[in-house]
C-alpha cells in the first residue's frame, strides 16, 4: 500500500472518526484529569498538562505532515525554541544562529539562555565553507531559519547539516515560513523542526501555538520531559483549532505563493521600490537552493524603498487591505515595518533591521484587489 499524499494526511493523519460517536472532527477533550481504573492504571491519559487527546491528534497529524516519529505541541512558538533549546544545550555549549534571525529568537538567547551559560553568535549560513573554517568551539547547535524572518534568506539544509553532524552539533530548523507542505527539512538532514504554529499552520489569525517535529526518540523525549516539567502547553481548544487550520495547509499555500509572485511582479516594477526580496526571483542569492529544497517559494515578501524610512512607515500606513499588523500566514494579508515592530528587540545589535524594510505577509484574497491595493498605496508613498 502506498502511504497517502500530503493533503490526505492533513485531512486524515491522527483524525479518525470517533469510536464512541462517529463523529468525523476529533472530540475537544476539555477534561484536566482522568479517571483511572485503578492505581497507575489508566487509559493513556492522567493529567491534562502531561497529555490530552485534542493535543495528541494534532501531535500526531504535524509529524506525518513533517515525516516525523514525533510531534510536540506548546503553548507558543517559542515555547517550543525555548524546549528545544533547554533539551539540546547545556551550560556552556554554543549556539550558531543566522545572522538575520528572528528577533524573538535572538531575544530568547541573548536574554534568557545567555546569562545561564550558553554562549551564541550570529553567522551567514548561506556561506558554509566561512562557517566551517570560523567554527566556534564547542557549537552544540545550528539554528536554521529557511526562509528567515524578515529578509527571506534562504539556507542549505542538506549542506548545514552535513556540516554540522560532521562537527558533532544537530540542527534545527525552524520552518514557520515555508510549512511542511512546501519544504521537509528532516528528509534533508535536520535533527529538529520548529514551528510558529500560530503562523500558516493555525493560518486564521485566531490561536498562538508552537509545534515540534523530531525523529530520534531520545531526543524526543527530553523535549517532552520540558514540555510537561515546564507546562507551555496549548489548550485543547488551541490544539483544535491548529488542527483544523491543517486540514486547509495545502489549498492555502499554494493560493499565497500564487498571489504573492503577482505582488513580487508589481514591487520589481514601480520605481518607489529599491529591492525585493523574495526566493521565487531568479535574480535572489538564494534562489537555486529554494528551487532544489522547496515545493514552492512562499507566501512572504519583504522590500526596500528608495526614499527609505519616511517612505516605509507612509506606505504601511496607506493600505486598504493590507492590514498593519504583526504577526503572518494568515488568510488576511498583512504588512508591517519590521524595524519598529515584529524585530524591535533586535534593535541596536548586529541582527537589527534596513529601517527601510517593509514585510508583507500575502494572503488569499483576490489577487487583482491586493494589487491594486499595493499599488494605490506605492503611488500615495511616490
Amino acid at each position: 500500500m502506498t502511504e497517502d499524499h500530503f493533503e490526505t494526511r492533513a485531512i486524515h493523519a491522527g483524525q479518525e472518526p470517533d469510536a464512541a460517536t462517529g463523529a468525523v472532527v476529533p472530540p475537544l477533550t476539555l477534561a484536566t484529569t482522568f479517571a483511572q481504573d485503578a492505581v497507575g492504571e489508566h487509559r493513556g491519559y492522567e493529567y491534562g498538562r502531561t497529555a490530552n487527546p485534542t493535543r495528541d491528534a494534532l501531535e500526531t497529524c504535524l509529524a506525518s505532515l513533517e515525516g516525523a516519529a514525533h510531534g510536540l505541541a506548546f503553548a507558543s512558538g517559542m515555547a517550543a525554541e525555548d524546549a528545544v533549546l533547554r533539551a539540546v544545550v547545556q551550560a556552556g555549549d554554543h549556539v550558531v544562529i543566522p545572522n538575520d534571525a528572528y528577533g524573538g529568537t535572538y531575544r530568547l538567547l541573548a536574554r534568557v539562555h545567555a546569562p545561564a551559560g550558553i554562549s551564541w553568535s550570529a553567522a551567514d549560513l548561506t556561506d558554509v565553507d566561512d562557517l566551517a573554517t570560523h567554527w566556534p568551539d564547542g557549537t552544540r547547535l545550528v539554528w536554521v531559519e529557511t526562509p528567515t524572518n524578515p529578509l527571506l534568506t534562504v539556507i542549505d539544509i542538506e549542506a548545514v547539516a552535513a556540516l554540522a553532524h560532521g562537527r558533532g552539533a544537530r540542527v534545527v530548523v525552524d520552518n514557520t515560513f515555508a510549512t511542511p507542505y512546501l519544504q521537509q527539512p528532516l528528509a534533508l538532514g535536520a535533527d529538529v523542526v520548529v514551528h510558529s504554529s500560530t503562523k500558516y499552520l493555525g493560518g486564521h489569525s485566531d490561536v498562538v501555538g508552537g509545534l515540534v517535529a523530531v525523529d530520534e526518540d531520545e531526543l524526543a523525549e527530553g523535549i517532552a520531559f520540558v514540555q510537561n516539567a515546564a507546562g507551555a502547553v496549548p489548550s485543547p481548544f488551541d490544539c483544535y483549532l491548529v488542527l483544523r487550520g491543517l486540514k486547509t495547509l495545502a489549498v492555502r499555500m499554494d493560493r499565497h505563493c500564487e498571489n504573492a509572485r503577482a505582488v513580487v511582479e508589481l514591487l520589481v516594477a514601480n520605481p518607489a521600490v529599491a529591492t525585493v526580496l523574495y526566493p521565487g526571483l531568479p535574480g535572489h542569492p538564494g534562489h537555486a537552493a529554494a528551487a532544489r529544497q522547496m515545493r514552492d517559494f512562499g507566501g512572504m515578501v519583504s522590500f526596500t524603498l528608495v526614499d527609505g524610512e519616511d517612505a516605509a512607515l507612509k506606505l504601511v500606513a496607506s493600505t486598504r487591505l493590507f492590514t498593519l499588523a504583526e504577526s503572518l500566514g494568515a488568510v488576511e494579508s498583512l504588512i508591517e515595518h519590521p524595524a519598529r515592530m515584529t524585530h524591535a528587540s533586535a534593535a541596536n545589535s548586529p541582527l537589527a533591521c534596513d529601517p527601510a524594510l517593509v514585510r508583507l505577509s500575502v494572503g488569499v484574497e483576490n489577487v487583482a484587489d491586493l494589487v491594486d491595493d499595493l499599488r494605490d498605496a506605492l503611488d500615495a508613498v511616490g
